[in-house]
């Protein structure tokens, strides 16, 4: 018997074929689809569930986030980078201690299955607090804490606080719920470490078989300041210094050469392209044209909340499509299509989940939503993915499925207590904020 069969819906499976199932079926068992298509499954099922009015995709895929800081949402907007961080957000987080990161985490995650987002790529601090709100919040994350050191003389590997860190997550959560999350290695950024560390966290990525997240040439004056100090770009000299050597997630890369680009596809980097914090702190635009045709595989991200605020992936996916429509004079660029791949299938590969979430296919995760086609702004629908693409928002979401169990439909969430997580919040920022 299926555990669930979804009846009367629009698939949009991102499959390689790029098929697209008008009043299909979605059979689902034991956390994995079983069958898309337009027969009814001889397979009788625990629950039916009608999907007339709505679009099936795979759930969204958010490849770059801080998301505890879903604590300083509004807080500090409008101000120039180094203002920012220097002034605003680093002092707050000087004052974070584990428990604060953990409730922020559940919070933002909760936001995430309301927008879609079934898995996430996430850079903070508080790693084993980080693992801890991954494993009880249900969605897929990769989580890691970006390492730094702007004193080369006093770095010892074996003793940073993020090594003992990494230790302690890689033995007791990486992995948890078969795979659902996972450690990946972090360095911060290049302008924020040094040659010796990328190399020790490197040997580490690579000997433990984990991935590699790194912020990469977000702004001019990190990029150029590179080049002022050891005459390559933040990409060129990272990668002399073996940081591409595994499965690696470069965010931003706004500020990229053409020799840059070159060397990402050479390397399989992923770029996690976040187009909305990218343009509130005036970072730029990435050249995300210029990279796909170089043949770079660009996924999308949200970064954090105090740069964006908000997690809505449907904000990124229309963002991404325009900004270049608008920069290039050409409206054929990222189509729609495209422009969902990014935030479903090129995240996966990012995760290096592609064999398991990404498509509506027969034998991986039952890892989807549902988005509600019979508001004002979403009908009618002529094309399904132009719909998504460029009409949907997080609201429209109606249900968000990770691994066969729904975590969140029609502003119900079965898993978290929000109430009892806001209230958690409550005595953080009057400590943070209010004090």
């Amino acid at each position: 018997m299926l555990d669930t069969l979804i009846k009367n819906v629009t698939a949009v499976t991102m499959d390689d074929e790029k098929n697209i199932f008008a009043d299909a079926f979605i059979g689902i068992k034991d956390g994995k689809i079983t069958y898309v298509g337009t027969d009814l499954p001889a397979e009788e099922a625990a629950r039916v569930m009608d999907g007339r009015g709505m679009i099936a995709m795979p759930g969204l895929v958010n490849t770059h986030s801080h998301a505890a800081m879903s604590l300083m949402r509004g807080y500090a907007d409008d101000y120039v980078l180094q203002e920012w961080l220097n002034d605003h957000v680093f002092p707050i987080e000087g004052k974070l201690v584990p428990d604060d990161v953990y409730w922020a985490m559940l919070w933002t995650q909760a936001e995430m299955l309301a927008c879609g987002t079934v898995a996430y790529t996430d850079m903070y601090m508080h790693l084993p607090k980080m693992a801890q709100a991954a494993v009880d919040g249900g969605l897929y994350a990769n989580i890691s804490n970006g390492a730094m050191c702007f004193n080369p003389a006093g770095y010892d590997f074996d003793t940073d606080g993020v090594t003992k860190q990494n230790l302690e997550v890689l033995e007791k959560f990486h992995g948890a719920d078969n795979g659902r999350v996972k450690l990946d290695v972090s360095i911060h950024a290049e302008y924020t470490s040094f040659p010796g560390l990328w190399q020790d966290f490197s040997k580490f990525a690579g000997e433990n078989g984990l991935n590699m997240h790194i912020h990469l040439s977000e702004t001019k004056s990190e990029h150029e300041g590179c080049i002022a100090k050891y005459g390559k770009t933040p990409a060129a000299v990272l990668a002399e210094n073996g940081v591409f050597d595994t499965r690696t997630t470069a965010a931003h890369c706004v500020w990229l050469s053409e020799e840059d680009m070159d060397l990402l596809r050479e390397k399989q980097v992923t770029v996690a392209h976040n187009p909305v914090s990218n343009l509130k702190l005036a970072s730029g635009i990435a050249p995300v044209c210029k990279m796909r045709e170089k043949g770079v595989r660009v996924a999308l991200g949200t970064d954090g909340v105090c740069s964006n605020n908000n997690h809505d992936l449907f904000e990124e996916i229309k963002l991404a499509a325009l900004l270049q429509k608008g920069t290039t004079g050409d409206p054929r660029v990222i189509p729609a299509y495209d422009a969902l791949y990014m935030a479903t299938r090129a995240g996966a590969f990012a995760q290096g989940r592609e064999q398991e979430i990404g498509q509506l296919k027969a034998g991986f995760d039952a890892s989807l939503i549902l988005v509600d086609t019979k508001k004002p702004g979403m009908y009618p629908v002529h094309n399904p993915v132009s719909t998504l693409a460029y009409s949907a928002r997080g609201g429209d979401v109606y249900l968000t499925m990770v691994r066969g169990k729904v975590l969140y439909e029609n502003g119900t969430y079965t898993a978290l207590d929000i109430e009892a997580i806001r209230q958690k919040m409550e005595p953080i920022l009057n400590r943070l904020f209010r004090a």
